[in-house]
């Protein structure tokens, strides 16, 4: 196949009982892949696992909501990493028209604390204007690296960077916004939003984000940089995830999570579609390792 292919039997992880589940991140810890996701019927954070990456458990609220906060009226979009066996966590707490990023850890991954009362990262510079949202943290080099989503509350404008030695004290860098978009490009000529991005020994480190035609309109899309922060480089492929006409994901695809299977030599790609006000997490995947060509 050329490109990414969906799940026949798509979405794979929501129904009508959950109510809207979206922006997974999805990694492989103890012999199962874990999903760490947003549900919006519970303004929490939660997890669920599989074995095969379609076959989901039970979901498991991971970390909810802090009314006492002011910052946390509703928390979503986060990820998870593990490090030293201690399970990291860095999430969006939303109110008041704002979303900010605030951090949290576990010790056996279900039951999250948070580490402060205030968050770790907020907007601060006219590009982020209301809102920093969608954190994707990896520890590299003894250093913790995010990148992030800024701009309007409702959907994101551009993609950030930011790096810190604890996962608590971030510095932001002064090239912000490392990643915008392309108008030339019909699938992002709006804007651009979340994103996971991996490090991988043959491409340099692979973003996969969110291309908007208009804010309702999405798509699923590839880029590479040798450093992580510039000289990103769409793949040909581009987009590599689209809408399908009165399906599941009629209206918008969003939030790619990815993990490359080394035993089958495929990547395998999780995301949240929309049709209307439902919202859930669909399959795809692609049998070549290399995204840009």
């Amino acid at each position: 196949m050329n490109n990414f292919q969906k799940y026949a039997k798509n979405p794979v992880f929501g129904n009508k009982s959950t109510g809207t589940v979206f922006d997974a991140y999805v990694w492989f810890d103890n012999g199962k892949y874990r999903m760490d996701f947003s549900w919006r019927e519970k303004k929490a954070c939660a997890v669920t696992f599989s074995d095969n990456g379609i076959n989901w458990s039970e979901p498991v609220i991971t970390l909810e909501k802090n009314l006492n906060s002011g910052w946390e009226d509703d928390i979503n979009r986060n990820c998870v990493i593990k490090i030293d066996g201690i399970y990291k966590m860095w999430y969006t707490g939303q109110a008041r028209g704002h979303s900010y990023i605030g951090y949290a850890e576990s010790i056996d991954g279900l039951n999250f604390e948070r580490k402060n009362d205030e968050p770790v990262l907020i907007s601060e510079f006219p590009w982020e204007d209301a809102s920093v949202m969608n954190p994707c943290v990896i520890y590299d080099n003894s250093q913790y690296k995010m990148w992030y989503s800024a701009g309007e509350t409702y959907e994101p404008n551009v993609n950030a960077y930011a790096t810190s030695d604890d996962g608590i004290n971030w510095k932001k860098a002064r090239c912000n916004p490392i990643f915008v978009c392309e108008k030339e490009n019909e699938y992002e000529q709006n804007r651009i939003g979340g994103c996971q991005v991996l490090k991988t020994d043959d491409m340099g480190y692979v973003m996969f984000y969110i291309g908007y035609k208009n804010i309702d309109t999405s798509c699923i899309c590839i880029a590479k940089s040798k450093d992580g922060i510039t000289g990103w480089q769409r793949s040909v492929l581009n987009p590599i995830i689209t809408p399908e006409n009165e399906r599941w994901d009629h209206n918008a695809c969003y939030k790619p999570t990815v993990v490359w299977n080394e035993k089958d030599r495929k990547w395998m790609l999780w995301y949240n579609g929309r049709h209307g006000i439902n919202e859930y997490i669909g399959y795809a995947e692609f049998d070549k390792r290399n995204l840009f060509e």
